[in-house]
């Protein structure tokens, strides 16, 4: 399936001048404009969709949505910024796909939660009829072969709408929503976390690249840092300061 989709999908043919010139002209209004920079990179939304696991319709969905981060990725671009499009654009892509991916284990959760709520109807109204009374939430457990904890959960579940926005926790900080707490697979977040990670850290001149590999990858400190570069900690700081501030930026 992903194979004819790609052949299918146009090359992407814009130099980065004229990537940049569409782009100023897509966020003026022009349709036409916001057109041909999709139909350019429809490749590199497939490249970063073939890195996922799914696959068949579910490669469908995630492709659409992909696209879905390429044209917020073309709307949201900063021409100041001293990047190519694509380094930008694949964080906003990745974004894209990993609330997707989010809501999809709310609904896997929710369709679990559901057909175990209609186990237990069915085993309770068998059971009613064998005993001649309502059996206890213990025997429908006992029935059906799980704990007494999971049927209570079900068939509250079940008796209201699940949402990823329902808010299952709030104190003086930020409200906890169910969407944050529904894990992507593990495989696949990583995925997310390193595809973003290197984009950026590839677009990076090689000073600050060495940076941060030297402070986050192998862990040295600032004055190892500012001893192997020749500089003083206080450049170091500043200069560390400036890249986490530029990372945020392209990840965000």
């Amino acid at each position: 399936m992903e194979e004819l989709i790609k052949m299918a999908l146009p090359p992407a043919d814009l130099s980065p001048e004229e990537t940049r010139l569409l782009i100023r002209r897509a966020q003026k209004g022009d349709l036409a404009a916001r057109d041909r920079l999709i139909k350019s990179n429809l490749r590199l939304v497939m490249s970063l969709v073939q890195r996922f696991s799914r696959r068949g319709a579910e490669a469908d969905d995630l492709f659409q949505v992909g696209c879905l981060g390429l044209v917020s990725a073309i709307e949201h671009f900063n021409l100041e910024y001293e990047v190519r499009f694509s380094t930008y654009a694949v964080p906003r892509i990745l974004g894209e796909i990993k609330r997707f991916l989010q809501k999809e284990a709310v609904v896997k959760v929710s369709r679990h939660w559901h057909d175990l709520a209609g186990k237990a109807a069915a085993s309770r109204e068998r059971l009613t009829q064998e005993l001649g009374r309502s059996p206890t939430v213990t025997e429908v457990a006992l029935d059906i072969g799980v704990r007494r904890e999971d049927v209570v959960y079900a068939m509250e579940a079940v008796a209201q709408p699940v949402s990823v926005e329902e808010i299952v926790f709030q104190d003086e900080g930020a409200p906890l929503k169910l969407g944050d707490q529904i894990a992507i697979e593990s495989e696949d977040a990583a995925v997310v976390d390193n595809l973003a990670l290197r984009q950026v850290l590839s677009s990076l001149p090689e000073e600050e690249r060495q940076l941060v590999e030297m402070r986050f990858i192998r862990n040295m400190r600032q004055v190892d840092v500012a001893r192997a570069f020749g500089v003083s900690q206080a450049h170091v700081s500043r200069l560390e300061q400036r890249v986490l501030l530029k990372m945020r930026s392209l990840m965000s």
